[in-house]
């Protein structure tokens, strides 16, 4: 297996926008109504640019094979590069051995796989898991399936009008009986970026293990695993698709002997060591948990996406996107009737910004913003909870990445006007 220590150290680049912007096609697209993309839709799933697109192709035409299986040329190729792309993510978020990255489809399987693998392994009846007000489905509905099939206790952290967790609350709720601690870091709904070192300190305290939902974090900030499990993080779950790579990669980090004490999620193929009719013993981590033959092209790709945000720096895009971030929030509260929810500032949140605009359902904003070539999200989120604490059925948000500018903003705020005036909306 390719160590880190094989692997070149990654040159930095300036961050130039306007050459960014070169390496994705699909921002000089025109939508349907015959205006040019404005993509703010970027919570939701990133753009990709021609390097990982040409990844991809390169995988298909030159190296195609099936993995850890065969000794013939192709088969070593494709593994070769599949075992690279771990080490590259692995590097990424500062990861002590490749082994513990294990790749799933998304952030959604990954805590899956956490609440198969450990937590149905280790929970009794009125063991407790804790959650918060503020978490995207993937991180609410599997422990409520694992808390009526096996009853344990669920608590959630709630959140604030701000849109920050009551962290005196979480002082309180977080017991000796709390065997789990699962938290976002950034909220995909509000932007909130979660005091991590605050939570996770509680839950060591106790005992706890920790699980980090990574999904808006690691593309938009830097994050080192060492770092976090210097605080006492045990697991982060993101995906590859919000990063420039494709859909169907996702990841799990976890610390190596955590890991190792956890049941497999699926039995199959090239997760086992032996099998008989009688019983099977499994494979080392990671294979223990990539049963079947895994997204080889698309776990690739993902090295590609890594190696593009690496030779950005993380430090670049935060900064780049707390400055569009700082921007749209001064430009949308000028606009009539635009209503900002979450913390007002952009130090404490990242590149989400969720809002109403009175007496227009945020449907009918999207579809109006779309003639304008202004693509933004409506919905819920998969963040219900959000909606219900808000008091609001829906938002609408427009998220930023790599390669927005403040004329996008400048777009988006225009196209609200233009809503606001074909409602009838006033100051």
């Amino acid at each position: 297996m390719t160590s880190l220590a094989d692997l070149p150290a990654v040159e930095r680049l300036p961050y130039d926008i306007a050459r960014i912007r070169r390496d994705f096609p699909i921002l000089k697209r025109e939508v349907s109504s015959g205006a040019r993309l404005v993509y703010l839709d970027n919570a939701a799933t990133s753009q990709r640019p021609v390097q990982v697109l040409a990844e991809i192709t390169r995988f298909y035409r030159d190296h195609n094979a099936n993995i850890h299986r065969g000794v013939h040329t192709l088969s070593v190729e494709a593994t070769e590069l599949y075992e690279q792309a771990r080490a590259k993510v692995a590097r990424f978020i500062g990861a002590a051995d490749p082994r513990e990255i294990i790749f799933t489809h998304n952030t959604t399987e990954s805590i899956n796989l956490v609440a198969h693998g450990w937590a149905r392994k280790h929970l009794q009846p009125g063991d407790e898991v804790v959650i918060s007000e503020i978490e995207h489905h993937s991180n609410i509905v599997p422990w409520q399936m694992l808390r009526d099939e096996r009853g344990i206790t669920l608590k959630y952290i709630p959140m604030l009008p701000d849109g920050t967790l009551d962290l005196d609350a979480a002082r309180s709720i977080i017991t000796d009986r709390t065997r789990l601690v699962s938290i976002t870091a950034m909220s995909n709904a509000l932007g909130t970026i979660v005091p991590l070192d605050v939570i996770v300190a509680r839950a060591r305290a106790v005992g706890a293990l920790v699980l980090v939902d990574g999904a808006q974090s690691v593309p938009h900030m830097p994050v080192d695993v060492q770092t976090l499990g210097s605080l006492g993080v045990d697991f982060l779950a993101f995906s590859g698709h919000k990063m420039l790579a494709p859909f169907g990669i996702g990841i799990l980090w976890g610390r190596l002997p955590v890991l190792e004490s956890m049941d497999p999620f699926m039995g199959g193929g090239d997760m086992i060591l032996t099998v008989s009719m009688e019983r099977s013993t499994w494979a080392d981590v990671p294979a223990k948990f990539e049963a079947g033959t895994p997204n080889v092209g698309d776990a690739i790709a993902l090295g590609a996406a890594v190696d593009y945000l690496s030779a950005l720096g993380m430090d670049a895009v935060r900064r780049h996107e707390r400055e569009i971030t700082d921007y749209a929030l001064r430009r949308l509260a000028d606009v009539p009737g635009v209503t900002i929810f979450g913390v007002p500032d952009a130090e404490r949140r990242g590149g989400v910004i969720s809002f109403e605009l009175d007496g227009v359902h945020p449907h009918d904003i999207g579809q109006v913003l779309d003639t304008k070539g202004v693509a933004i999200r409506t919905g819920h989120h998969c963040a219900q909870p959000v909606m219900l604490a808000l008091n609001v059925p829906a938002t609408a948000r427009a998220s930023f990445y790599i390669y927005n500018t403040t004329d996008e903003v400048d777009a988006l705020a225009s196209g609200l006007e233009e809503v606001g005036r074909f409602f009838g909306v006033r100051k």
